[in-house]
């Protein structure tokens, strides 16, 4: 048998040869085979996704402008507190000590004020020019004496109302850095969180390609994570005008109002979820892939398959929707074009 091969190689080379010829020629075909598409009616929408998340216009972080002894802790977390409700004290013990001293101050200058008033403001026509320009200088000097008291007094007062810590508006407790009181606190390290569920919202970003396409009034289908086959509509009710600090790309800040179907969910801050809007959607129209439009001079065109022939027909476009160009003139359903 090898005998008969090395004698008869020129036969096996040719074989080899046809069957190389034969291989390219078939994988040519398959690789030049036509990519062709069916003109069809056909219903088309652009459909825009945002994600995001769950927060609150009403969010207030407080803390006590000074340090001190915590003597007064009146809620904890998950409560609901009203408007102005005081939350936590600190021992106003010494502000208060302090005030009285400088309401003293106070009463004993208020008196030396209208002493001097009535030692030589009163008696100020029986005086002589130098005399009276020196009780002029007494009584305002009194003054100004007077006018520190009161401000004193004003400084030990606000002191004693910062002593006390009041939520502005109302909501739920939802973090305390020091719940027990009879420590010892500084500002920074003892903070109350409130947060008012009346006032939750949806909040997204979107990318500066995208945000010319919606518009405040806008409604989407929202979603939520945390809810299975949970879906209602919300409304964009705010688009930022500058892009939002802290994102590696530009993008912009979107709120959206939820109904009161949403609200009445066991919603908390930091849920996820999608908004979709449908941006763009025309029915019943001729469309095709954008890989088939070709440009010249003259204008848009496509080859189209007619007698197994490619024909140049030019066309006029409408919208691209979802990546299809819509077919204004120039093709009729059921014709085939080419690539």
């Amino acid at each position: 048998m090898i005998n008969f091969l090395k004698k008869r190689w020129y036969f096996v080379f040719i074989l080899l040869l046809i069957g190389v010829i034969i291989f390219s020629t078939s994988r040519k075909k398959s690789e030049t085979k036509d990519d062709t598409y069916v003109i069809k009616k056909q219903n088309l929408k652009e459909v825009l996704t945002l994600s995001g998340e769950i927060d609150a216009e009403e969010k207030a972080t407080l803390k006590f402008q000074t340090s001190g002894r915590l003597v007064w802790v009146g809620v904890k977390e998950g409560d609901y507190v009203k408007k102005y409700q005081t939350i936590a004290s600190l021992d106003q013990r010494d502000i208060k000590n302090r005030l009285e001293k400088y309401l003293r101050a106070y009463s004993i200058q208020r008196s030396n004020f209208d002493q001097t008033k009535d030692d030589y403001w009163n008696k100020q026509y029986d005086l002589n020019e130098a005399t009276r320009v020196k009780a002029q200088r007494i009584l305002e000097q009194n003054q100004y004496n007077l006018e520190s008291a009161v401000l004193d007094v004003e400084y030990q007062n606000l002191a004693l109302e910062n002593a006390n810590l009041w939520t502005p508006i109302e909501g739920i407790v939802t973090h305390i850095d020091v719940p027990v009181a009879g420590v010892n606190i500084t500002p920074a390290g003892a903070t109350f969180e409130v947060v008012n569920p009346k006032t939750l919202y949806f909040s997204s970003t979107i990318e500066q390609a995208d945000v010319v396409k919606i518009k405040e009034g806008m409604v989407g289908k929202l979603s939520l994570d945390s809810f299975e086959n949970f879906s209602d509509q919300v409304k964009v009710s705010y688009i930022s005008f500058s892009p939002k600090q802290g994102e590696t790309g530009t993008v912009y800040q979107v709120k959206l109002e939820l109904t009161d179907k949403t609200k009445k969910m066991p919603l908390r801050l930091g849920m996820t979820g999608d908004v979709e809007f449908v941006v763009k959607e025309k029915n019943n129209i001729l469309a095709i892939p954008s890989r088939f439009i070709k440009d010249d001079k003259k204008g848009a065109y496509v080859y189209v398959k007619e007698n197994n022939k490619k024909v140049k027909k030019y066309i006029v476009e409408g919208d691209e929707i979802d990546g299809k160009i819509e077919i204004v003139d120039g093709l009729n359903e059921g014709d085939i074009v080419v690539n």
